[in-house]
């Protein structure tokens, strides 16, 4: 549904969402192992974020387009720009060696 509360974990802030899911992850040891969670609805505690461990990704459960809005979670397309940059930086780092 529109206008779900989902906190950034990291910066404390809390995104106004559009979501329209029918599944969510559980928060078990398992995805501990594997990602870290970034991302927590405000309503009910689902997990609507995570960035992986052991690769470069992170993974949200949610509308971060929101066109028209809001824009809360724009932030969200220069992180993963960015992601796409480091991650070509160190494949061309390593082919060189």
């Amino acid at each position: 549904g529109a206008n779900q509360p989902v906190q950034n974990l990291s910066t404390k802030l809390v995104e106004i969402t559009t979501q329209n899911h029918g599944f969510a992850v559980k928060e078990d040891e398992h995805i501990e192992r594997v990602a870290t969670v970034t991302h927590k609805n405000l309503n009910d505690g689902s997990i609507e974020g995570l960035r992986f461990k052991e690769f470069t990704g992170f993974c949200i459960q949610y509308h971060p387009e929101a066109s028209p809005g809001p824009h809360d979670s724009r932030y969200l397309f220069d992180e993963f720009v960015k992601d796409l940059a480091a991650s070509n930086a160190s494949v061309a780092s390593n082919s060189s060696n």
